[in-house]
């Protein structure tokens, strides 16, 4: 009898072969999946990250399951996993090319229905390792196409309105665009700061009546800095579209440097996209988020530490995950952690851990 090949719960129908699911810079994603599988046929559902109709962050758990964030319900090859994929219903909005995004999900037929960034985070982060445990949190790295994928996602809703509803976002965002003779002049966008700020929050708040999931942020727990899991040590926060586009608003707005910081850029970037797309339908992506470089480099759109997060995170589950250490036992599968690169972090607390469970 041929022994069973590794593998991760869940993922059965996907662009990567099993080799690939555990190799340096994949696993960070492919767990996730792996995981909010799991999670989605134990019953129990991510704590969303919203903007509510005050235009305020609120953290819950019972607002939407895994179908939810997969964009459509089943398990097994029921859903496809497309891994670093580009999401091709959006090509519609850009001139040229769109670059890939973690996760794009499809039905067996091929039809697409969410595009999803994977963040990988730990708990706690080094700006709050050193606070009691409820003060914990997790440091958030964003790229320059999460903002652009989460623009979007927004635009894409708005697109089945009616023409009075995207009337008024127009009249929203498009005064302020513009008046802006050079997107890539430092001095003029932060000279347009308020503007940019008052006219992105209040399109922010009349998109967000459409918002969707969007980032899955996966938590894993350490007992503080040591590199031993907690007994409680995954779950899973998802952020929608406009709650991530709204918290680059809230740094903005927190910002008080003379330049033009990352989260200003991507707010300065974000009101360009949506003006281009209420207008024209198109978007740039090079021009806007290769060629807005306003004195930063384009490596990262914004880095939120756990003192920053943990406000959007502020959470029960924060404090005592959901799943306990052992479910590793029914999320890697078939000795999968023996695939794993023990100099990594994570991998390295996975396949230690791994080893300590099936002794």
């Amino acid at each position: 009898m041929s022994q069973e090949l590794p593998a991760l719960y869940g993922i059965e129908n996907t662009n990567r072969s099993g080799g690939e699911l555990w190799t340096k810079n994949r696993f960070n994603s492919t767990f996730p999946v792996a995981l909010a599988c799991y999670m989605r046929d134990e019953g129990i559902k991510p704590v969303y990250i919203s903007v509510d109709d005050a235009a305020h962050h609120t953290a819950t758990d019972d607002r939407i399951g895994f179908s939810d964030v997969f964009g459509l319900s089943g398990r097994g090859a029921r859903i496809k996993f497309d891994f670093e994929a580009s999401f091709e219903p959006f090509h519609q909005y850009c001139y040229d090319n769109l670059p890939s995004i973690d996760l794009a999900t499809r039905t067996p037929g091929g039809t697409y229905k969410r595009p999803i960034e994977i963040k990988l985070t730990v708990l706690p982060d080094n700006s709050t390792a050193h606070l009691p445990s409820d003060r914990w949190s997790s440091e958030l790295v964003l790229r320059p196409v999460t903002s652009a994928y989460a623009t979007l996602s927004l635009i894409d809703s708005m697109m089945q309105r009616d023409t009075s509803f995207k009337d008024r976002v127009r009249n929203l965002v498009e005064p302020t665009a513009t008046s802006i003779q050079d997107w890539t002049n430092i001095a003029e966008i932060r000279s347009r700061r308020g503007a940019i700020l008052e006219s992105l929050g209040q399109a922010l708040e009349l998109l967000s009546t459409d918002q969707k999931p969007y980032l899955l942020q996966p938590i894993w727990k350490t007992q503080a800095k040591s590199p031993m899991l907690a007994e409680r040590c995954f779950d899973i926060f998802v952020w929608s579209d406009a709650a991530l586009l709204k918290s680059y608003l809230d740094a903005a707005e927190a910002d008080s440097s003379s330049g033009v910081s990352r989260p200003l850029r991507e707010c300065a970037r974000t009101l360009r996209c949506i003006n281009e797309l209420v207008i024209v339908g198109r978007i740039s992506y090079d021009d806007v988020y290769l060629g807005m470089p306003l004195g930063n480099l384009n490596d990262k759109s914004a880095s939120f530490n756990g003192r920053v997060t943990l406000r959007y995170m502020q959470h029960a589950r924060l404090r005592r995950p959901a799943v306990k250490r052992d479910a590793l036992r029914r999320i890697i599968l078939n000795h999968g952690e023996r695939m794993l690169s023990p100099e990594r972090r994570f991998d390295a607390t996975i396949f230690f851990t791994c080893q300590e469970l099936l002794q």
